[in-house]
């Protein structure tokens, strides 16, 4: 029986000085954990960047920059161009018919909108007229721009002031103003076209 017993103590001991070392030996620095679990960003940039857009095989866009960051992150990657822009866009036969310049862009690539900032200017080769603004969406799919923003059209006759912004097509050849000033042609019937 004292065999036993010995034998007893010294599992009892072992179990113990298991447990301490167990119970010492799980505690976690709450920084290095939190380390484990954060999102991590990578950066990419390129220089002097020539990209084109091109559905079903046909061109309709290309983008010059002299400075361009590719942002990948967990939730949505985005392209920003902090020096610059440039695009012009094409019809189906591959003729420029409007351009966008700004100093400052960024392309959120799950949205597929492009946000223009700082001395924003399109012009549409199609018939001459030209946007100025701040601050200006563009959205790829409906192929339309936007904002809330004030914001000048210069046509050929008039220029009109949409104090709340407006929306526009890519080509620039229809309009939807908020709260615009300026002269502005209505049709006899008083519906607009």
């Amino acid at each position: 029986m004292r065999r036993s017993r010995k034998t007893y103590h010294f599992f009892a001991v072992a179990l113990l000085m298991g447990c301490f070392f167990v119970l010492t030996s799980c505690e976690n620095d709450q920084a290095a954990v939190d380390a484990l679990f954060q999102k991590k960003k990578a950066i990419e940039e390129a220089k002097n960047v020539e990209s084109y857009l091109s559905q079903s095989g046909i061109t309709k866009a290309k983008l010059t920059s002299p400075y361009m960051l590719r942002v990948l992150v967990p939730d949505s990657n985005y392209f920003e161009f902090p020096r610059t822009l440039h695009v012009d866009f094409y019809d189906d036969s591959t003729v420029i018919e409007s351009t966008v310049d700004a100093r400052y862009a960024k392309y959120v690539e799950y949205d597929h909108k492009v946000l223009l900032r700082d001395s924003v200017l399109v012009q549409s080769l199609k018939n001459g007229d030209t946007l100025r603004t701040q601050e200006l969406w563009w959205d790829q799919d409906k192929k339309e721009f936007y904002t809330d923003k004030p914001a000048h059209v210069y046509q050929r006759d008039k220029i009109i002031f949409a104090k709340d912004g407006l929306r526009a097509a890519q080509d620039l050849t229809s309009y939807t103003f908020y709260k615009s000033s300026g002269p502005m042609l209505v049709p006899s019937n008083g519906m607009p076209q």
